[in-house]
Parts: structure tokens; C-alpha cells; sequence
């Protein structure tokens, strides 16, 4: 890899571009690291927690009883956001919906089981299992490339 820095005190602001001959794991691991990321408020035992949640931490989302809870390696927290909300303003790349009820982190997913017709089983980091609902199956294969 080569890297080429351009000082232009012309420039408002700071300018990224990734050059590259096809997009690699590699690349979209630069990608990641570059992608500006916003916390989300998490709420334990009616008290927001410090500091906010990341969610390149955070294993999945998920509707449980008319609220939205992110699973993070700590533990369960609850978000006043609605799983819509949070697929549009997640990174696409990184956050998937599995099903009507659940946003997956793809760089958390630890194994995949593919043997079960028309469903995936998702294991994700920490052996949390979630199940890709037949009407998703065709967005996570995209997604993650197979």
C-alpha cells in the first residue's frame, strides 16, 4: 500500500480518497477506519450510560416488547431509537437487517450456517444467535458477497 499525503492550505476541509484496483478486505477495512461514525445514547435501569454507545462495538439490534436494545459484548441496552432510524443513519455496509426485528453487525458475525433450506443461522461474537429471515436471505448473501 501506498500513501500519498497533500498539504493545501488553500482546502477548507480535509479530503480522503482510497485509489485501489478492486475493493479487498484490505481496502474496506481502510474504509471502516475512515467512515465517521456517531455514538448512540444506551439506557441501563433508566439511566443513560457513559460514554455513549459505539456502534462499531455493538453486536445487533434488536425489537423486543415495542422497544429497541442493542447487544454489545457488556451487555443489553435499551435504545430510544427505532430500528428504521437506525438502518438509515447505520453504515449499510456494516449494519444489515436480518428480519423484521433485528439490525446485525456484519463484522461481528462469527460464523454463518448456510445447511438449513432458505435460512441462515448467524452466530455472532460472544455466541449470540440470530436467525436471517427467508425474506433477507438474498440481502445478507449480497452483502456479504456469497
Amino acid at each position: 500500500m501506498e500513501l500519498k499525503v497533500k498539504i493545501d492550505p488553500a482546502l477548507d476541509t480535509v479530503t480522503v480518497t482510497v485509489s485501489a484496483p478492486a475493493e479487498t478486505p484490505e481496502v474496506r477495512e481502510l474504509l471502516a477506519l475512515l467512515t465517521p461514525w456517531q455514538p448512540i445514547p444506551g439506557w441501563r435501569e433508566g439511566k443513560m450510560v457513559k460514554p455513549l454507545l459505539d456502534p462499531r462495538e455493538v453486536l445487533c439490534f434488536f425489537a423486543r416488547e415495542k422497544e429497541v436494545f442493542a447487544l454489545t459484548p457488556e451487555g443489553e441496552y435499551l435504545v430510544k431509537l427505532r430500528l428504521y432510524e437506525l438502518e438509515e443513519t447505520l453504515d449499510p455496509k456494516r449494519f444489515v437487517r436480518t428480519s423484521q426485528s433485528e439490525l446485525v453487525n456484519l463484522r461481528k458475525v462469527a460464523a454463518l450456517d448456510l445447511s438449513l433450506t432458505g435460512t441462515i443461522k448467524m452466530t455472532l461474537a460472544g455466541g449470540h444467535v440470530c436467525w436471517v429471515s427467508r425474506r433477507n436471505v438474498k440481502n445478507i448473501k449480497k452483502a456479504l458477497g456469497l
